[in-house]
């Protein structure tokens, strides 16, 4: 079922329009885009489309529902996909690709986001994603059970980040690829706080498959997500033969050429955008800190100025003082 090169290419260069979009690309693109649709390499199941398309929890719920359950190291069944259109999003370009929300059997809900570019993905910018989470369930109860509404009727909420490039902060724990976040008491009261956090470098966890192989649902999980090299795409079907229908899924998709290059054509646009805007930003904090440098240089010299000013006073004070005793005699 998988094309060849040469089959692939006379079905571009017979599509006047797929030709010109192929030829859009450099030449690293292109050839990332042949080696996935010849099985040289898996598909970037990180990329939007493919992730949504074979993740999706409308037409496949128990997908979603498996590697949540493995995440959250309990049973957790999909009940229904909840709208993200929210506050949250609606005036800024996100770095944020993947974002879908489900609601859970036992009524919590799950926020999963796929972050490209870990850089601006911050601890603040996920408390307010969660807050967000936590809002909107808030307003859903209170309107639905109005008078008879408590706030024990809000369930936990759980922000789960799939991170494609982690920041530094995350590679001073090299050898680990999963961090759970919790609100907890320093006396050890227990109070049912719900917010949840979930952090998966994915190129941490490569490293680590790299040497250590697959082992347990969760590393099958992440080889699936994150990896695209055949060798293990191979080991992952023969250890968890679950993966296989999810595989024959994704290089179905591969057999039709045109709808193939659509999706890898907007991945690259989303890619590009977001390059650009983590530029901005890192060039951005770049330009903050230099122009707190300066600040702080300057203050420096302001301060040195300030105690030079003062000892030339003081010497001068001294003088007229030495002056003055000198007269009286």
């Amino acid at each position: 079922m998988i094309k060849t090169k040469t089959k692939i290419m006379d079905e571009i260069n017979n599509a006047p329009q797929l030709l010109s979009l192929f030829n859009s690309w450099d030449e690293d693109q292109r050839e990332s885009f042949l080696d996935i649709c010849t099985g040289n390499k898996g598909v970037k199941m990180l990329y939007d489309s493919y992730f949504k398309e074979i993740l999706n929890p409308e037409y496949t719920p128990d997908r979603l529902s498996y590697l949540l359950s493995v995440l959250l190291k309990r049973k957790a069944t999909v009940k229904q996909v909840l709208s993200n259109d929210s506050t949250r999003l609606g005036d800024e370009i996100s770095l944020v690709i993947t974002d879908i929300v489900v609601e859970l059997e036992d009524k919590s809900i799950a926020n999963i986001e796929v972050q490209r570019v870990g850089f601006a993905f911050t601890g603040e910018r996920s408390s307010c994603y969660s807050a967000d989470l936590l809002l909107r369930q808030y307003k859903r109860l209170r309107d639905k059970h109005k008078k008879k509404f408590t706030y024990k009727d809000v369930c936990p909420v759980y922000t789960i980040v799939f991170l494609e490039k982690s920041t530094y902060a995350f590679k001073e724990f090299d050898d680990i690829y999963i961090h759970n976040f919790t609100t907890v008491s320093d006396t050890g009261l227990e109070l049912n706080m719900l917010q949840n956090f979930i952090f998966i470098p994915v190129d941490i966890f490569l490293k680590h498959l790299h040497n250590e192989g697959i082992k347990g649902e969760l590393e099958a999980w992440l080889t699936f997500l994150g990896c695209d090299e055949t060798e293990y795409i191979v080991k992952l079907i023969r250890q968890y033969p679950y993966f296989k229908q999810l595989y024959q899924d994704l290089y179905e998709m591969c057999s039709n050429i045109e709808r193939m290059m659509n999706m890898f054509s907007k991945e690259l646009q989303i890619l590009d955008r977001n390059t650009i805007k983590y530029m901005i930003d890192e060039l951005q904090e770049q330009l903050d800190a230099a122009n707190d440098a300066i600040s702080d240089k300057d203050k420096t010299i302001e301060d040195k100025d300030k105690t030079i000013r003062d000892k030339d006073k003081t010497i001068a004070d001294l003088k007229a003082e030495i002056d003055k005793l000198k007269n009286n005699k």
